[in-house]
């Protein structure tokens, strides 16, 4: 596969650190990456977005992170394995190095979730430390 066809992303899975990855552009290989069909989330301002499985909610994938508001709150959990990439053009396209340190710093480590007083909270843990807390 040449260079033109591969772009770098930020890519995330449940339980484990974030990673930069470089995927294929063909629609199969974008799947594969998700894990099914693939679906575009915009949360943020730049011109980025996430992209994830449509039916990850659905279908039985484990949650993998929230994404959360400026002020920290939590206003979607994504289902499975997801990516970021740019979304500028027609096409996905590469992260900058700037984007690539900010994306995987963002989503970094794996969370846990659980309902108290009917409010959903995920806790950060980091998958190198064994026994970490319950």
């Amino acid at each position: 596969m040449s260079e033109e066809n591969r772009i770098k992303v930020v890519y995330v899975e449940p339980g484990r650190l974030a990673t930069v990855r470089e995927i294929g552009t063909e629609l199969s290989d974008l799947q594969a990456a998700v894990g099914g069909w693939i679906e575009t989330y915009y949360p943020f301002e730049e011109e980025v977005c996430i992209v994830c499985d449509d039916e990850g909610k659905f279908d039985g994938a484990l949650p993998n992170r929230a994404v959360r508001t400026e002020d920290g709150k939590i206003m979607d959990i994504i289902f499975g394995p997801f990516f970021i990439c740019d979304c500028s053009g027609e096409e996905f396209g590469s992260l900058t190095d700037e984007q690539v340190s900010k994306y995987t710093e963002m989503f970094r480590l794996p969370e846990r979730f659980g309902m108290v007083d009917n409010e959903i909270l995920a806790v950060q843990f980091d998958p190198r430390t064994r026994g970490y807390e319950r």
